[in-house]
């Protein structure tokens, strides 16, 4: 992350939304995307209006000759996390949907922004790309459906990264099982030099493979952290499992962030196996607390309100 963005984003939420500088006065949220290749979490600072219950974002990059990446980012998620002020001075943090504006109404909405702040006007004369202007819907965790839908969907994306992990584990068993061969004389008598050259390095498909489960797994838990903070206030008695739910996550990510370092290291199938194995034993500890904690809430029927 750029030093100024930082800056800003830790001004931002240590004053209640409020920042001084180029910022001062302006309507400022922080945005938080999921990384269309790495799966990581980027937050950015981007000027927003309201427009009924939604908030309008600019990608305009200033006028640059491309779209910023949050922009790609939410392209290919359109679930993001918003930070906002709130009158009190404390910052609110809720999931919510983007949308891309299209036609007529982009048109509309990004004219009435540039008429409000000429600096906008200015952003496209300098670029020959149309900036898109994009709609963020909250989202509401009120409705039982909705709370149905996240169960299943809960239940559907842990079942993948189930699948998708023991598919690994059985790669990296057969690469570290091939990379071993028969002992001989010959292999017992090698010098320290000539092991460092027959160490093997896993294959291109399977290093692949394990970076994509690694982003996958970074995006499943952003998404959940994001909506955790909904969650707690639809069903407060869940708040201290939540609390150790986040927690775990942060345990994970060490876990896979010690994984993917292994990997760009060039180590053996056999030492990645092991790692992958902790990774394992942690995250079905996780996954079962998850979805004992909050399947039953999800999905339980709530009586109906007397009138």
């Amino acid at each position: 992350m750029p030093d100024f963005n930082r800056q800003v984003i830790e001004e931002f939420r240590a004053n209640g939304g409020r920042v001084g500088g180029m910022f001062e006065g302006a309507a400022l949220l922080l945005l938080t995307t999921t990384g269309a290749r790495s799966g990581r979490a980027h937050t950015n600072p981007a000027v927003y209006v309201r427009d009924g219950a939604r908030l309008l974002v600019f990608a305009s990059n200033a006028g640059g000759p491309k779209h910023p990446a949050w922009f790609h980012n939410l392209s290919a998620d359109p679930y993001v996390t918003v930070e906002l002020g709130t009158p009190e001075g404390t910052v609110e943090r809720f999931g919510a949907t983007a949308v891309v504006t299209e036609g007529e109404e982009r048109d509309r909405l990004y004219a009435e922004q540039a008429e409000r702040d000429p600096g906008f006007a200015a952003y496209q004369a300098a670029t020959d790309r149309l900036i898109p202007v994009v709609a963020l819907h909250r989202v509401d965790l009120g409705d039982p459906a909705r709370h149905r839908a996240i169960a299943d969907h809960l239940v559907k994306v842990h079942a993948e990264l189930r699948a998708e992990l023991t598919a690994l584990r059985e790669g990296l068993g057969s690469a570290a099982s091939e990379s071993a061969g028969p002992a001989g004389p010959a292999d017992a008598a090698a010098t320290a030099d000539t092991v460092v050259r027959r160490t093997p390095t896993l294959g291109g498909q399977l290093a692949r493979h394990c970076l994509t489960f690694c982003g996958a797994l970074h995006a499943h838990h952003h998404n959940e952290d994001s909506a955790f903070d909904l969650l707690e206030r639809e069903f407060p008695e869940l708040s201290d499992s939540l609390d150790r739910m986040r927690e775990e996550h942060k345990v994970v990510a060490r876990t896979v962030e010690e994984l993917e370092a292994l990997l760009t290291s060039g180590a053996a199938p056999a030492t990645l196996r092991a790692e992958v194995d902790r990774l394992a034993t942690r995250l079905e500890e996780h996954f079962a607390y998850e979805e004992a904690q909050l399947l039953p809430a999800l999905t339980r029927s709530r009586p109906e309100p007397r009138i």
